[in-house]
């Protein structure tokens, strides 16, 4: 008969967190990088738009993108960290 306790199963909670890690830390490189201007969006219509919003709010966008990646950085080194352990 099958324990689950003797072999827990593979996506544990530690690696579904250094997954959801993952996704904020690229969500905090793209709207810094978006912020900067390296993004572009798809047609003109869209790419007038963005470009508006980037410059109307670029500063705490920047701020914001460095500051999330920043903190997931960290998350994700413990939580690389931990899976080793």
């Amino acid at each position: 008969m099958y324990d689950i306790r003797a072999k827990p199963p593979i996506m544990d909670s530690s690696l579904i967190g250094l997954i959801i890690h993952l996704v904020f830390f690229a969500i905090g490189v793209y709207l810094y990088l978006f912020s900067r201007g390296l993004v572009r969006a798809g047609n003109m219509e869209t790419r007038e738009r963005a470009e508006t919003f980037r410059k109307e709010n670029a500063t705490w966008m920047r701020y914001l993108g460095l500051a999330l990646a920043a903190v997931m950085l960290l998350n994700l080194v413990y939580d690389v960290l931990a899976l080793l352990d």
